[in-house]
């Protein structure tokens, strides 16, 4: 029974320490007009490695982005948006 307990708290403060480590950045993608741009975008994102999750909205015209800092960059994330043909900007990182 100890040891169960013991890696119950071990996997809680792993999944703590991944979540620490996680950021979310906002970005503008200002050029998406139409209804399957923000599909391209979302896509273009999801394969930088180390993201985790990317949702775009097209009647806002920005992307939320969480990653993992160890594995890419805003600069990374940006660069994906721009070789898909919709150039983005940092607006906020969380």
């Amino acid at each position: 029974m100890k040891s169960i307990s013991l890696l119950i708290a071990g996997l809680l403060m792993s999944l703590c320490a991944m979540a620490a480590d996680t950021r979310t950045v906002t970005l503008d993608v200002t050029k998406m007009d139409c209804a399957v741009c923000p599909i391209t975008v979302r896509k273009a994102l999801e394969k930088v490695p180390g993201v985790g999750s990317a949702k775009v909205d097209f009647k806002t015209k920005r992307a939320v982005v969480a990653f993992d800092p160890a594995k890419t960059s805003t600069e990374a994330l940006t660069r994906a948006t721009g070789d898909a043909g919709f150039p983005s900007s940092v607006q906020q990182v969380h």
